[in-house]
C-alpha cells in the first residue's frame, strides 16, 4: 500500500451547487449570445453601418460597467470567503428569522448600482450561508426603496410623485422577506 506522499492527488470535485448554477446561466447565456448576433445581422444587413454603430455603443457601454461589475463580483466573493459562516447563520441565516430580513432589507435599500452590483452581492451572501429570506427582502428593498436613486427621483418627478411611490412600496420589502422565510425557508437556492 502507498503511502500518503507518493500517492497520486485526486482533485477535489467541485461542489454540485457550481454545476448547477453553471447550467442556469447556459440557456439565459445561449439566448443573449443568438440575439445580439441577430441584432447584428439585421444592422449588417440594413446596409448603413448600424452594426458598427451598435458594437461601438455596446463597447463603451461595457468600459463604463466594468469597473463596478469587477468590484461587485470581488465583494461577493470576499463576503464568501471572509465572513465566518457562524456570523452569517447568526445574522442573516436560516435561523435569523425577521432579524435577517430586516438586515437584508436595510442593506438593499443603501446598496448603490444596478442589477451588476446587487446580483453578485446577493450572490456572495447566499453561499456565504444568508437565508432565502434575507436575499429576497434586499433584492426587494434594493428595485423598490433604492435610496441611492431618490434623488434622482425628486428632482425629475418630484418630491409629491416620490413620497406617493414610496408610501405605495414602503411595506412590500418586509412582507416579501416575511412571505420568503415562513414558506421557503426549507427551499435550498
Amino acid at each position: 500500500m502507498a503511502n500518503d506522499e507518493t500517492s497520486p492527488v485526486t482533485p477535489a470535485k467541485p461542489p454540485a451547487s457550481r454545476g448547477k448554477r453553471n447550467r442556469n446561466m447556459l440557456i439565459p447565456t445561449i439566448i443573449m449570445v443568438v440575439l445580439a448576433v441577430a441584432l447584428v445581422a439585421v444592422g449588417y444587413f440594413r446596409g448603413q453601418g448600424q452594426h458598427v454603430e451598435g458594437l461601438k455603443s455596446g463597447g463603451r457601454m461595457t468600459l463604463q460597467i466594468m469597473p463596478m461589475l469587477l468590484a461587485a463580483f470581488v465583494v461577493a466573493g470576499m463576503v464568501e470567503v471572509l465572513v465566518p459562516r457562524e456570523l452569517v447563520a447568526r445574522w442573516i441565516g436560516g435561523e435569523s428569522g425577521m432579524r435577517g430580513v430586516f438586515l437584508g432589507m436595510f442593506a438593499g435599500a443603501v446598496c448603490p448600482g444596478g442589477p451588476y452590483v446587487s446580483m453578485p452581492i446577493v450572490a456572495g451572501l447566499l453561499k456565504a450561508g444568508a437565508s432565502t429570506a434575507t436575499a429576497v427582502a434586499f433584492l426587494t428593498s434594493w428595485s423598490l426603496w433604492a435610496v441611492a436613486r431618490l434623488p434622482m427621483e425628486v428632482a425629475m418627478l418630484g418630491w409629491r410623485f416620490a413620497a406617493v411611490r414610496m408610501a405605495c412600496v414602503l411595506a412590500l420589502p418586509p412582507i416579501a422577506g416575511l412571505v420568503a422565510h415562513v414558506l421557503f425557508r426549507k427551499v435550498n437556492v
